[in-house]
């Protein structure tokens, strides 16, 4: 009896199926659910907080990341918003002197902007049928049904059924953790962010300009005409005493705390109003975690009818601004891969084609996800490192190898739906 009481109230408390689940209304997850609309394909995306959340963060859309948005088709409302970046200016933070300038005009067509996230996120949205997310639906665990099918478990205690699921959860992902992904590391820096405001307008040129060394790193963009995004890197073990005792909890001490080095370095003083200006309600101290690249040759990405993108697959350090771009990338070529496979486009089962369609993704998502990963780790340790030997190479040999990683990097073509 207990055992049949126990069958009816997991009947009772289990939802109607879905076909594809998406976890995570972030870049990837959205970009995945708008893809798949787009082939005529239903999605649900099930998203942890109660709407999407807002930040002062703001995303690099370099050319990779607006073929993306124009496979999706919002890459002209992104356009309309922002400012054309024209180059970048990298300066050293021991000298002043400038290590690296890059001129993104002759480099052919290149289109880069610097996008507040709030925005991307609802022009995606924005494009979804209604019902699509559904807010406050935190997944806490994952069970196999018939070997095919799984099983939701959410935290308010409802379960859903899912044939297909896609995890783009964060670097905490609990489909990552089903499908046995290794834990991110943590890269031994730090990083916190922000976004400055000029209701007069900023006067900056539309460039990248960051200073790099004495164990920091540290950088910013304009939006648009009144706001600049801005972020700073630095290693705790580097340079310990400017870091003992500070409290990077509170607004007011992390904003001293991010002007501390580069006031004592060579780091000019319109440079360091951007950070001055800036509100910082929302600035915290968040250790950089990536997913080491060796472990991604041979991780299991996808399984049967389960795969991850976004940070739920490729945590990096933000230090080639490939984040939100490699997660676009991901939403779209998932889209075209699981689209295909569930409109039959192959001969074979629905199961079996959904299974296809999924390795098929991985695989192409594999070595890309290496290659941004590892070098986005290297590019950042060579920036910040503040050894000697180090520095001298990344000033008067590395510079410019920097700058062509970055640019290579962001010349990646994703393909149509």
């Amino acid at each position: 009896r207990k055992f049949t009481a126990a069958a009816a109230s997991m009947q009772r408390q289990e939802e109607s199926g879905e076909d594809i689940v998406i976890v995570g209304a972030g870049l990837a997850g959205l970009a995945a659910a708008l893809g798949l609309h787009r082939k005529g394909v239903r999605s649900v995306v099930l998203e942890s907080s109660p709407s999407l959340r807002a930040s002062g963060f703001a995303f690099a859309t370099w050319p990779n990341a607006f073929r993306a948005l124009d496979a999706l088709g919002v890459g002209d409302q992104i356009r309309k918003l922002h400012l054309h970046i024209e180059g970048l200016r990298v300066m050293s933070a021991s000298t002043g002197e400038i290590a690296k300038e890059v001129d993104f005009r002759d480099e052919g067509p290149h289109e880069t902007c610097r996008v507040t996230r709030d925005l991307l996120l609802r022009a995606l949205e924005e494009e979804l049928p209604a019902g699509t997310i559904r807010y406050s639906s935190k997944i806490v665990s994952i069970h196999d049904q018939d070997g095919a099918a799984k099983i939701l478990h959410l935290a308010d205690g409802s379960t859903l059924r899912a044939k297909v699921l896609i995890g783009c959860d964060g670097v905490n992902s609990v489909v990552a953790k089903w499908l046995g992904l290794p834990k991110p590391s943590h890269s031994g820096r730090l990083a916190t962010r922000g976004l400055a405001h000029y209701p007069d307008g900023h006067g900056f040129q539309p460039e990248f300009l960051q200073f790099i060394g004495h164990g920091f790193r540290f950088g910013f963009v304009p939006c648009d005409g009144t706001r600049i995004y801005w972020f700073y890197t630095w290693s705790p073990s580097q340079n310990a005493s400017a870091d003992k005792g500070v409290d990077v909890e509170g607004a007011a001490k992390m904003k001293q705390h991010v002007l501390a080095r580069p006031r004592s370095s060579k780091v000019p003083a319109g440079a360091l109003e951007v950070v001055e200006r800036s509100h910082m309600s929302d600035a915290s101290a968040a250790p950089l975690r990536f997913r080491s690249p060796l472990s991604l040759l041979f991780a299991s990405i996808s399984k049967g009818n389960v795969c991850v993108a976004g940070d739920a697959l490729h945590p990096m350090t933000p230090d080639l601004g490939q984040g939100g771009c490699s997660a676009l990338e991901d939403g779209v070529i998932l889209a075209r891969c699981l689209g295909d496979a569930v409109l039959g486009a192959e001969a074979g089962t629905e199961e079996e084609r959904i299974e296809s369609g999924l390795r098929e993704y991985a695989g192409m998502r594999r070595w890309r996800s290496v290659q941004l990963v590892g070098a986005a780790y290297m590019v950042g340790f060579v920036q910040q490192s503040d050894n000697a030997v180090v520095s001298f190479l990344r000033e008067k040999v590395l510079a410019g190898a920097l700058a062509r990683s970055l640019l290579k990097m962001a010349d990646y073509d994703c393909g149509t739906l």
